[in-house]
């Protein structure tokens, strides 16, 4: 699975700590780090939550889309 990796990637990338993620999820950071670990899926709410923190979209973070920029340059492919 390539949401917990992305999740990771994109929180990196804009400066934010796990506890930070967690804090504005209003989730524990237990089960923020479930999600960037792959060992649990977080809820539809969620994930849109985290894209707009992250300023990335779903697709991104469920791998549907390349890279944050939306194209085929650079970035981990799925």
């Amino acid at each position: 699975m390539m949401l917990g990796k992305r999740l990771n990637e994109a929180r990196k990338a804009r400066g934010f700590t796990a506890q930070q993620m967690a804090d504005m999820l209003h989730i524990t950071l237990s089960n923020y780090r479930k999600y960037e670990s792959g060992r649990a899926y977080p809820p539809v709410d969620k994930l849109a939550q985290m894209a707009d923190i992250l300023e990335v979209s779903t697709d991104y973070l469920l791998c549907r889309g390349e890279n944050v920029e939306g194209d085929n340059k650079g970035g981990e492919q799925c």
